[in-house]
């Protein structure tokens, strides 16, 4: 089964995102904040400490970019910079060009809210289809 980590804060959002890709047979793990996905991914990251990569305890990472304590670019730069290659969604109601060139460089997709919920299910897919 493929794991998914989901930061989200608005608790709507999350739940809507969450069941939809539970219905894919997904496991989703939902978090509240850029703080709580920090840690589900420190934990990962130590746990596979020697290839310094989160396969295969986290298959997708699915994020909001503004939320309190990190956002979901600041935490999508340190998994780059940490040779970090799982591959990452990032989600905004606030994009713009520079948060899309920043999301374009850093190998995220990124979503503007309001979006489809199909493209989203449409891009986890093939994400992790690649990343299989």
């Amino acid at each position: 089964m493929k794991r998914v980590i989901l930061a989200e804060d608005d608790p709507a959002m999350r739940r809507l995102v969450a069941e939809t890709l539970a219905q894919d047979g997904y496991v989703v793990e939902p978090v509240n904040d850029g703080g709580r996905l920090l840690v589900e991914i420190s934990r990962q990251i130590g746990a596979n400490n020697e290839r310094r990569e989160l396969r295969p305890q986290i298959d997708l990472i699915i994020s909001d970019i503004r939320m309190p304590v990190a956002s979901g670019l600041q935490i999508v730069e340190a998994l780059r910079a940490a040779r970090c290659r799982t591959p990452v969604i990032l989600m905004t109601a606030f994009g713009d060009d520079a948060a899309r060139a920043q999301a374009e460089r850093l190998n995220a997709k990124l979503f503007d809210k309001p979006f489809d919920l199909e493209e989203l299910r449409t891009a986890a897919r093939q994400m992790l289809e690649a990343g299989r």
